[in-house]
């Protein structure tokens, strides 16, 4: 088994971030290969990535399926690849640092089976952290850009970075992520 614990500070209150992580197709489209995400039921969903390990690239199909939604804390999940000996389970930890701040950790862990599994979890092992901080990184840039800064003082404003400097940062954390 593979597993990494990811931690984020988010500039927007525990609530923001609840209105943003409490939809499932939201966490679908931030993740690194996003091809597709079907909503079967408000617990479990079918997405469609194209994940890189080393120098195989290919498109797979995970079932997610959500056990908890006790928000705006906590949330636990389950997932497995369709056709695929792999499976997994996650959770996400919110946590608020103030009015105008949230802390969010996300743990996941993932195991193959069979026996390739040992060869997948290797291949996979270095290649999880840098999957999941890119999540991470791109969960508190959305939220982020949802509503603004914490401070709406016209100094903050003028140094928040622009869209098209936010967008090629979280391009850049994406790519690595990749490599």
């Amino acid at each position: 088994m593979i597993e990494t614990t990811q931690t984020v500070t988010i500039a927007a209150p525990i609530d923001r971030v609840w209105d943003y992580v409490r939809d499932v197709e939201r966490w679908a489209t931030i993740m690194p290969g996003y091809q597709s995400c079907q909503i079967v039921d408000a617990d479990h969903s079918l997405w469609v990535l194209k994940i890189g390990v080393g120098g195989l690239v290919r498109t797979v199909r995970v079932e997610v399926d959500v056990a908890e939604w006790a928000g705006p804390e906590r949330v636990r999940f389950a997932f497995r690849l369709k056709g695929d000996p792999v499976q997994g389970t996650g959770s996400y930890r919110a946590v608020a640092r103030g009015p105008a701040e949230t802390r969010v950790e996300l743990h996941v862990a993932v195991a193959g089976g069979g026996p390739m599994a040992p060869m997948w979890e290797a291949m996979g092992g270095p290649v999880l952290p840098k999957f999941a901080a890119s999540f991470a990184g791109e969960l508190k840039a959305r939220i982020e850009g949802l509503g603004g800064p914490a401070d709406p003082t016209p100094a903050a404003q003028a140094a928040r970075p622009s869209p098209l400097a936010r967008l090629l940062a979280r391009l850049r954390t994406w790519l690595r992520g990749l490599f």
